[in-house]
């Protein structure tokens, strides 16, 4: 396991929070922001969640983003899953400039190429567990592939219980339904929002290895935003936000050492945060 997370860290450690400039259609990296700056209002009650956001982040990694509360974090995955526009800047996907595209077009990519994993599981309790992890073809217009899904929910642990409803299967159980729905479509990238907020701490190590399996055993790209420094301990690298802006960031660190970071963060920003957007 050591050897493992060297190589990883070897792996990541080179590849730089600032973007080369690259042909957009070769590009390496999953999740690209250039300058992206996200404003709520105007004059002198605007609020600047982002303020010039510059990251890449390479196809096939794990990055945990965390900051204290009003730090961005939300704004930050929001505007990277094309799920809100920046007030300026750029955003690319695998490649592909979504800053401008229509919000069918938007709809459409965020459909068939990102997978979401949400602190409430956001799962349908009329659908059976396979048919909520057909949904994503489904909703792209795809004949479902129920072989995919039988192996995504094997994949997850939860081979057997693909004709069971949501409400009969524990919040962990929930949890690897929505991890096996977000890989069904072999996404670009995978946003995955508090993950664990719901769950216990035996529970979240569980799913946290499932995230991590996906991204070493699978090539997936996972963005995770979290509070949780032991939950940030399972990625390559960490993000810290604090007043929309990056301002560090660890490679294959510890969960003491994040939370120490965090610690010094949050102590040192803590009074500029009134009005700040989550």
């Amino acid at each position: 396991m050591g050897l493992r997370k060297k190589k990883r860290q070897q792996r990541h450690e080179s590849a730089p929070v600032h973007p080369a400039d690259a042909d957009p259609t070769t590009s390496p990296w999953a999740v690209e922001l250039r300058a992206v700056r996200r404003q709520y209002g105007r004059g002198s009650g605007a609020v600047h969640a982002l303020r010039g956001i510059d990251l890449a982040l390479p196809r096939g990694s794990f990055t945990a983003v965390m900051g204290p509360s009003g730090s961005g974090k939300s704004t930050f995955l929001q505007c990277a899953a094309g799920l809100d526009r920046p007030t300026d800047g750029s955003v690319r996907l695998g490649g592909t400039e979504i800053t401008g595209m229509s919000e069918n077009k938007l709809t459409a990519l965020r459909r068939t190429r990102l997978g979401f994993v949400f602190q409430a599981f956001n799962l349908l309790p009329s659908l059976t567990v396979e048919q909520n992890v057909l949904l994503p073809m489904r909703l792209a217009g795809h004949r479902p592939d129920r072989r995919r899904a039988a192996e995504m929910l094997t994949r997850v642990g939860l081979g057997d219980k693909g004709g069971r409803r949501p409400g009969q299967l524990s919040g962990g159980q929930q949890q690897r339904v929505a991890i096996a729905r977000a890989l069904v479509t072999s996404p670009d990238v995978i946003f995955a929002d508090e993950p664990t907020g719901a769950l216990d701490t035996t529970t979240a190590g569980e799913i946290l290895h499932l995230l991590r399996s996906a991204v070493d055993g699978m090539n997936a790209t996972v963005v995770m935003v979290t509070h949780d420094p032991a939950a940030a301990a399972h990625a390559d690298r960490t993000l810290f936000l604090a007043d929309g802006a990056i301002v560090d960031h660890v490679e294959g660190a510890s969960a003491a050492r994040i939370a120490d970071r965090m610690t010094a963060l949050t102590r040192a920003a803590a009074p500029a945060y009134a009005g700040v957007a989550a």
